[in-house]
């Protein structure tokens, strides 16, 4: 998965770069409110599937990426999505799923929305080599993961700034 290379950067990678995992860490603001991602990409690779369960029980939302050129990375989502509910033991949690290489749809092999509407979750279509929507995905996974916590824990009195420095988003790609 290319897709995490231009959060943050200005270049694409078009050779294929395979990741065991990859961890990045970016502030920024959302909606007037400070936020601090912490990214980990696992690239969904097989032969790592013991440590998947451990970064989806730290994670508290999920970019669940498949590339609409390729019918096989659609069909491995519905099965990560399980396995996250699974894990964290829940019906549902914070997760956007996210159909990159959009800029290629003549080799399209994936319709739009197709899955998001059977998860029930919310759908972006992305491109990292011409950089759209790649920001804007972090940061509607940033308001889904509020909303959820705002509903599961209502919010009690305001923060004090160290303690507002502190909070941040942990984000997990696959």
């Amino acid at each position: 998965c290319q897709f995490y290379l231009l959060f943050g950067e200005s270049y694409f990678v078009t050779d294929y770069d395979p990741t065991i995992e990859d961890s990045y860490t970016k502030q920024c603001v959302i909606d007037d409110r400070a936020a601090r991602l912490d990214i980990l990409d696992t690239a969904g690779q097989e032969e790592f599937g013991a440590m998947r369960e451990q970064y989806m029980r730290t994670g508290e939302g999920f970019l669940l990426v498949f590339s609409v050129t390729d019918r096989g990375s659609f069909e491995e989502i519905y099965k990560f999505q399980r396995q996250i509910l699974r894990v964290k033991d829940r019906d549902e949690f914070p997760m956007i799923l996210i159909g990159n290489k959009a800029d290629l749809d003549h080799q399209r092999q994936v319709r739009r929305n197709q899955l998001a509407r059977q998860l029930k979750v919310t759908y972006m279509e992305a491109s990292a080599k011409i950089r759209m929507n790649v920001d804007q995905a972090f940061h509607e996974l940033v308001r889904v993961i509020r909303k959820f916590q705002e509903q599961e824990c209502p919010p009690s009195p305001e923060p004090t700034r160290k303690e507002k420095d502190k909070k941040g988003c942990h984000c997990v790609i696959f």
